[in-house]
C-alpha cells in the first residue's frame, strides 16, 4: 500500500470514529470531579438525615377554608324547583339605591336545580343531603356524578356537609397514563428512567420538603436540600453517571446558590413578606411558627430548579456534540459555538418564564385593569413585586447558567481528548489536515534531495 493510499485509509478511519459515542473521561478529570461532587452529595445526605421531619406533625383540622376533612360523595338525583320556594331566588339590583327594593315585576321567578347527594365515605357513609345551584352558577351537577363533600362536625346535622369540589380522579389518571404513554414510546428506556425520577421527585418533596416546613425548619434550607437531592437524583438517572452529567450538576448547583442569594438579597431590600394571598395567610395562622419569607425564598429555587435542568443538560450536550462533530476544535471554539446555541435558548426560556407567571397572576392583572391602576402602581404592589422577583431572580440565575456551563463542560471535554493523546493543533485544523500539510512538505523535500 502506497503512502498515499495509507493515509486516506487512516483518514477514513479516524472520521468513521469520530461518530462513535464519546470516550469516558480520563482518570484525573474523574478525580477532580469527583473531588467536588463527593462531599456535596455527603453533604445533601447529611441534611437529609439531619432535617429529616418523619411525617407532617398532627394537626387538628380548624374547617376554615382548606383545613377540613373531606368525604366522597356521589349526586343521586337532581331536579328542577323553583328558586323561590328554595329561597336561593337572587334579585337583580334596582335603579335605585342598594338597599331599595325592585319594582314589582322587575324580574321574575327562575328555576333552579336541586341536587340530593349521597356521602359515600367516612363515619356517616349513606347519609343524603340536598344542595342548591342557582341558574348562574359555574357548576352543574348531573346524576350519578362524584363529588367531594366537606364535613363539618360542630355544625347542626343538616349543615354538616356541602359539596367543596367535583371528583376528577378519572380524567386525571387517564391524562397521567397518556403522558407516560407519550414519554415512554418517544424516549423509550430514558422516558422510563425519566417517569420513575419524576416519581423520586415527588417523594422527595411530599415526606421531606413539605413535612419538614411544616416541622418549622427553615424553607430555604429545606428547599436547598431538598432541591439538591432531586436534582442528583433526576439527572443521574436520565442521564447516567457521566462526565456530561457531573458537570450539568455543577452547573445547576452554582445557578442554585446565586439565585438562593439573589432571592435573599432582593425579598429584604423590597420588604416583601410573602403573605399575599388567602392561602398563605392561613398556613402562618395554623403553623405560626413557619417563615413566611423563606417559603417565599424555597418557592423561587423549586420552581427554578426543573428549568434549571433543562438549560445546564443542554448546553452540555451541545458542547459534547460539538467535540465529537469536530474533534480538534479548542475550548474556545466550543465555548463560542455553544453560547450561539446558549443565547437562544436563553432568549426563549426567559419569555417562557414571564409569560407562566403572567398568565398564572392573569386574573389578578385583570382586576388591576378594571381599577385602571397605573403601571408603577400595579408594580410596585406587594403581590405583584413577588412575582416581579420571582420572575426576574429565577431568569438571572438561568441566564448565568448558560456560559457557567457551557465553559465548564468546555474546558472539561477539551481536557479530556489532550489528556487521551489527540493532538490539538493551535490553528483549530483537523489532524487529518495537519497530518496532509506535512506529508506534502515531506515529499516536496525529498523531491529536492533526490
Amino acid at each position: 500500500m502506497s503512502r498515499t493510499e495509507h493515509h486516506h485509509h487512516a483518514s477514513a478511519h479516524t472520521h468513521a470514529h469520530s461518530h462513535a459515542p464519546a470516550a469516558p473521561v480520563s482518570l484525573h478529570l474523574r478525580k477532580v470531579i469527583a473531588a467536588v461532587l463527593i462531599p456535596f452529595a455527603v453533604a445533601v445526605m447529611a441534611g437529609l438525615v439531619v432535617l429529616w421531619p418523619g411525617g407532617a406533625p398532627p394537626h387538628k383540622p380548624s374547617g376554615v377554608g382548606f383545613d377540613q376533612p373531606t368525604e366522597q360523595a356521589r349526586v343521586i338525583k337532581v331536579a328542577e324547583v323553583n328558586c323561590a320556594d328554595v329561597h336561593a331566588e337572587q334579585q337583580p339590583p334596582g335603579p335605585g339605591s342598594p338597599g331599595q327594593p325592585p319594582a314589582a315585576g322587575a324580574a321574575k321567578s327562575k328555576n333552579c336545580e336541586q341536587a340530593t347527594i349521597k356521602v359515600t365515605t367516612g363515619e356517616n357513609a349513606g347519609r343524603t343531603f340536598r344542595t342548591v345551584v342557582t341558574p348562574d352558577a359555574l357548576r352543574h351537577y348531573t346524576t350519578g356524578q362524584g363529588v367531594v363533600v366537606s364535613y363539618s362536625p360542630k355544625a347542626p346535622k343538616d349543615l354538616q356537609y356541602a359539596v367543596s369540589d367535583v371528583d376528577r380522579t378519572f380524567p386525571m389518571w387517564v391524562l397521567a397514563a397518556v403522558f407516560a404513554l407519550a414519554v415512554v414510546i418517544v424516549g423509550r428506556l430514558r422516558g422510563v428512567l425519566a417517569l420513575v425520577a419524576l416519581l423520586a421527585s415527588f417523594a422527595v418533596l411530599t415526606l421531606f420538603i413539605l413535612p419538614a416546613i411544616l416541622q418549622g425548619s427553615n424553607p430555604l434550607v429545606v428547599a436547598v436540600v431538598g432541591g439538591s437531592a432531586i436534582m442528583l437524583i433526576a439527572l443521574y438517572m436520565c442521564h447516567g453517571p457521566t462526565a456530561r452529567t457531573s458537570v450539568a450538576v455543577l452547573g445547576t448547583l452554582a445557578s442554585l446558590l446565586l439565585i438562593g442569594l439573589l432571592g435573599s438579597v432582593f425579598t429584604g431590600w423590597a420588604l416583601l413578606t410573602g403573605n399575599t394571598d388567602d392561602t398563605t395567610g392561613l398556613v402562618h395562622s395554623l403553623y405560626p411558627n413557619i417563615e413566611i419569607r423563606g417559603l417565599l425564598l424555597a418557592g423561587i429555587i423549586i420552581g427554578s430548579l426543573g428549568v434549571l435542568d433543562d438549560v445546564t443538560v443542554t448546553q452540555t450536550a451541545a458542547v459534547w456534540e460539538l467535540k465529537e462533530a469536530d474533534p480538534a476544535a479548542s475550548w474556545r471554539k466550543l465555548y463560542g459555538a455553544a453560547m450561539r446555541i446558549g443565547r437562544d435558548h436563553i432568549a426563549s426560556v426567559v419569555n417562557t418564564l414571564v409569560l407562566a407567571y403572567a398568565g398564572a397572576a392573569l386574573p389578578l392583572l385583570l382586576l388591576f385593569s378594571i381599577a385602571r391602576s397605573s403601571v408603577g402602581t400595579v408594580a410596585t404592589s406587594e403581590v405583584v413585586s413577588e412575582e416581579i422577583v420571582r420572575t426576574l431572580v429565577g431568569s438571572i440565575g438561568l441566564v448565568a447558567s448558560v456560559p457557567l456551563t457551557t465553559l465548564l463542560a468546555a474546558l472539561v471535554v477539551s481536557a479530556d481528548r489532550r489528556e487521551q493523546g489527540m493532538p490539538v493543533p493551535s490553528s483549530g485544523t483537523s489532524p487529518a489536515a495537519a497530518g496532509g500539510r506535512s506529508g506534502r512538505r515531506g515529499s516536496r523535500g525529498r523531491r529536492r534531495k533526490r
